[in-house]
């Protein structure tokens, strides 16, 4: 195992350690890197657009955010739960119930949630209705969390939001034994913002779970359900079906479930539950799917097969099988909003689902932030999405050599992840996020020794020098043209890289 340390150069202020200095005082969820790398060589990567914000320009209105994260940072974190929905549920009372102001499609699953709610998103905005999503946990920007139209609200809205909302919170708090969660205080904020809007509908995804998760107040028309694995399993269970369970609890009376392709004994879970409440279930591989799907450049082109029929020659700027099922459970989702496959036999307009298609975008998600070398990003934490990822990477790109990043939260099966990585990375460069909860990058190193082998593997405790170590072995030897970087392990671990890696630009 080699360890590899650059020396700082002289005058170069050293950001990292103001950064991880300031983060410690933090909740995990707001510890993004703010500065960029001393050394980075990213210079030469030329990444489009993004729409991911960072730190407000104005320094007064970067300041009230701050003091807003802080504020909810004093909150319990998304990692300390108690399982109940009276403490949200009231909030909303007090607030009018404005989460009853529009319909909702309600998003559980294990792995494929938010990139799912970007596509219904773009589907239902191609369809000029005005939308609100919500989604967690955030890649950069806390702001990202909750969205108007395909955009992050704006920091002033934010602001705003919390400020009017604050009141009726601390009002909330002096009724319940404990105080509003972060994540509690983050969704009635969400809600009220689409109420304000308005939005026509809104799309939301849990946070965890389902039965108990804050967002849970909604009644869904639509539940959709991505594919469940297993995560969380000190909370959730320790087989896709007892995890199926929880996640349940998102099906109303009388709705529609979106059922992606599942464990046997998660699909049973499921769909027992559809029949108690007599619920519409729509299954991936029965009432729809993908029927065909190529690699082409900047993703895939699919046809896939709706509710009310098949929809071809549909591009899709994502990459790997994942995405493309992700893509028929989005479509299914919003015919089922718009009746069609109950109330309509019809399908939607061929030409708008390819637009809307074609303009979807999922930060973090084998997400390509730089060339020469190309570094990928992306946000898998569990061995499923890993897995995922690797056979997309293996599918989408050509490299001749590939180097790992891993950093991971200390609860995660990081072994999993790594036994997923090991067949498509030469080598692997361990390190640690700001995070609280990160993993000692020494001690994941021992994990990645017993996978990878002790030559093939590096510990660089910073991010920021693993990024460099990384990017250097993928260029050191014009044989390995074609290398290319990994960045994975952690959603935190992509939104501090990505950060890194776009300011160094």
């Amino acid at each position: 195992m080699s360890e590899h340390r650059p020396s700082d150069q002289p005058g170069e202020p050293d950001d990292f350690d103001e950064i991880v200095a300031a983060a410690t005082e933090r909740d995990p969820d707001f510890a993004v890197i703010e500065a960029g790398s001393r050394t980075l060589r990213a210079q030469a990567g030329p990444a489009g657009g993004d729409d991911v914000p960072g730190r407000p320009a104005d320094p007064e209105v970067a300041k009230a955010l701050r003091a807003v994260e802080q504020e909810l940072a004093g909150r319990w974190g998304e990692t300390k739960l108690d399982p109940s929905v009276e403490r949200i549920a009231a909030l909303m009372d007090v607030l009018g119930d404005p989460q009853r102001a529009y319909p909702s499609i309600h998003i559980t699953g294990t792995n494929g949630k938010t990139s799912t709610a970007r596509m219904i998103e773009a589907l239902l905005n191609a369809f000029e209705l005005r939308t609100g999503r919500y989604t967690s946990p955030h890649v950069q920007s806390v702001t990202e969390r909750i969205s108007l139209d395909g955009s992050p609200i704006s920091a002033e809205r934010f602001i705003e939001t919390y400020a009017d909302l604050k009141p009726y919170i601390e009002m909330t708090d002096a009724g319940q034994e404990h105080r509003l969660s972060f994540f509690e205080v983050l969704t009635a904020m969400a809600y009220a913002a689409f109420a304000d809007a308005p939005v026509d509908v809104a799309v939301v995804e849990v946070g965890m779970g389902g039965t108990w998760d804050a967002t849970n107040v909604i009644d869904g028309s639509v539940a959709v359900v991505t594919p469940i694995d297993l995560d969380h399993t000190d909370r959730l269970g320790s087989t896709p079906g007892e995890i199926a369970k929880e996640k349940a609890g998102i099906i109303k009376q009388g709705a529609t479930v979106i059922l992606a392709q599942q464990p046997v004994d998660a699909a049973q879970v499921m769909l027992k539950k559809a029949v108690d409440v007599d619920a519409t279930v729509a299954r991936a591989g029965m009432e729809f799917g993908v029927v065909a799907r190529e690699v082409a450049v900047g993703g895939q082109l699919l046809t896939l097969r709706g509710l009310g029929g098949e929809y071809k020659q549909v591009f899709l700027p994502l990459y790997g099988a994942h995405q493309a099922h992700n893509a028929a459970v989005a479509l299914a989702a919003v015919e089922a909003f718009f009746g069609i496959g109950a109330e309509h036999a019809r399908s939607l307009d061929m030409d708008t689902v390819r637009k809307a298609f074609a303009a979807v975008s999922s930060p973090g998600r084998l997400e390509v932030v730089r060339r020469s070398p190309t570094v990928v990003l992306d946000a898998a934490h569990n061995p499923a999405g890993a897995r995922a990822a690797a056979e997309a990477v293996t599918e989408s790109f050509g490299f001749s050599r590939l180097i790992g990043v891993v950093g991971s939260s200390d609860d995660k099966d990081v072994r999993g992840v790594l036994e997923a990585l090991e067949p498509i990375c030469t080598e692997l460069v361990v390190t640690a996020n700001s995070s609280a909860r990160a993993m000692d990058a020494d001690r994941l190193a021992g994990i990645a020794v017993e996978v990878f082998g002790d030559d093939r593997v590096q510990v660089e405790p910073r991010l920021d020098d693993a990024l460099e170590a990384a990017i250097t072995l993928a260029e050191e030897d014009s044989e390995f043209a074609g290398a290319g970087v990994l960045v994975t392990g952690s959603v935190i671990t992509v939104g501090e890289a990505r950060l890194l890696l776009r300011r160094g630009r």
